[in-house]
């Protein structure tokens, strides 16, 4: 054997290990570690789609808050059902007061809907526009929740200046259930 054959043998067993070591060691490592980067790219794509949830989550909580305070507040406005002669009296006492004189007030079916009661009045004042007007903004600045409804103003013919009013005026209440 001479050197030079040597030299190609080892030549030709380096250049073999190198394909051997490259074909069953390297390619199968490569392919793996894709395969890892692939889990590892998923799985941050679901953390960043968690993250995302998580925030939208925060923000329902926080729109959650904010309409539990409402409710308490518009529950602060609605007296409870015991109450409704004290709310009539405080209608009949403003339209005394602003010199109308109430012809008729009927109370009319109470609508029991689910958290309220709805409590109609019909009611027919007469006297000047401007005491029922005077009326109507001291029913405003009342601390309950009211609805006018069914409005009807009439002059008065045999009176100059005189109006008779046929309204109905709902009364909200808070239902005795919840």
């Amino acid at each position: 054997m001479t050197s030079g054959f040597r030299k190609a043998v080892f030549l030709v067993l380096l250049v073999g290990l190198t394909v051997v070591g490259y074909q069953y060691m390297i390619r199968p490592a490569n392919k793996h570690l894709a395969e890892a980067k692939g889990r590892v790219e998923a799985k941050l794509a679901k953390l960043s789609e968690f993250e995302k949830r998580t925030a939208a989550a925060d923000d329902v909580t926080k729109q959650l808050e904010q309409l539990q305070e409402a409710i308490k507040f518009f529950e602060s406005k609605l007296p409870p059902t015991s109450e409704i002669h004290k709310v009539l009296e405080q209608v009949t006492v403003i339209a005394q007061k602003e010199g109308l004189k109430p012809k008729t007030i009927r109370t009319l079916d109470k609508k029991d809907n689910s958290g309220y009661v709805e409590q109609p009045l019909r009611m027919e004042l007469v006297g000047d526009f401007d005491s029922f007007y005077s009326f109507l903004l001291e029913l405003e600045k009342l601390p309950r929740i009211m609805k006018i409804r069914e409005l009807e103003l009439a002059k008065q013919r045999d009176d100059e200046g005189q109006v008779s009013a046929d309204f109905i005026v709902s009364i909200f209440f808070q239902n005795a259930t919840s």
